[in-house]
């Protein structure tokens, strides 16, 4: 039987399953929240007490962090090297600069200031320091980080890695999804793909797993604002400095993992629907299904196994 728990963390809607073939939920289903809870107090860049906000205050000068913050700073290490620069960290100015400098849901139907400064190139993480021995981080002066859904992917391995004792679980992290194999009885998980701009019609399509793997969607839709004249979005071109101009509003990757999932998807999507699957394919353990802004879909050849 599969067990659910919804709830609410990192800014967006969170579900946990776990099939443990038995009529009665883990107990440790309920710990999920709490675990989140302690991960965003750490990783939040919106928290003003969040062990990420003391780091990015203190601009060139180390600090030693905690196991969780230097777990997900390497995964984003990782992340950059595998999308040639495209996703790091090192966005957080930039976001600030296009005005998602708060909670989203206090931006819905706000018009903002425009920031009133030149957009430039984004500093990558060869500007910054750190040392393995002591786990501690040096940003340099005009550097803070932002480690958005690179986190998020990172909480949902984390989940299914503690939960996948109980039997096979999933972690959907506001569409970064962990997945520890099939179901107990061999069927596969069913996991929906919203249709941009309008998800109360509904999914496009539907994709199936019965192997351990990693989700991620990087989508433009939901998280839109006004500046000044400009639309704008969060995900952010490292080379521009502003928000990326796209023919995509989405990219879903399936990959190993969450994280790498979450990185890919975010590059397919900078890099446009004819760049971003001619980038991915030749990695074996990518597939995507991406849509433009006009509605049509593009398949990668990998993608097809999943459908």
């Amino acid at each position: 039987m599969i067990h659910r728990l919804q709830f609410r963390a990192m800014g967006t809607e969170m579900l946990v399953c776990v099939d443990n073939g038995s009529g009665q939920p883990p107990p440790e289903l309920t710990d999920v929240p709490g675990w989140f809870e302690e991960w965003e107090q750490t990783l939040s860049r919106f928290r003003i007490d969040s062990e990420l906000t003391r780091l990015n205050r203190a601009g060139g000068q180390p600090v030693p962090v905690s196991d969780v913050l230097w777990q997900v700073f390497q995964s984003a290490v990782l992340a950059e090297k595998a999308t040639d620069g495209l996703v790091t960290p090192t966005v957080a100015g930039a976001v600030l600069e296009a005005g998602y400098d708060r909670d989203f849901k206090l931006l819905v139907g706000q018009i903002l200031d425009p920031s009133g400064q030149e957009p430039s190139p984004v500093r990558s993480l060869d500007s910054v320091i750190w040392d393995e021995s002591d786990h501690s981080i040096c940003l340099p002066e005009g550097v803070q980080l932002d480690f958005g859904g690179i986190a998020k992917g990172w909480a949902a391995d984390q989940a299914v890695q503690r939960l996948v004792h109980h039997g096979s679980a999933l972690m959907n992290c506001g569409g970064d999804i962990a997945m520890s194999g099939p179901l107990m009885d061999g069927n596969p998980w069913e996991v929906g793909i919203h249709k941009p701009f309008d998800r109360s019609v509904g999914y496009i399509g539907r994709m199936y797993f019965t192997k351990a793997c990693g989700v991620a969607t990087s989508a433009t839709d939901r998280r839109r604002w006004m500046q000044g004249n400009l639309l704008r979005h969060h995900i952010i071109d490292p080379g521009t400095g502003v928000p990326a101009e796209s023919d995509l509003v989405s990219a879903t990757v399936v990959a190993t993992n969450a994280v790498e999932a979450e990185a890919a998807a975010k590059s397919v999507l900078i890099r446009g629907s004819l760049e971003g699957i001619a980038w991915l394919e030749p990695n074996p353990n990518l597939a995507c299904l991406a849509i433009l802004e006009d509605g049509q879909v593009v398949y990668s050849e990998r993608i097809r196994e999943y459908l």
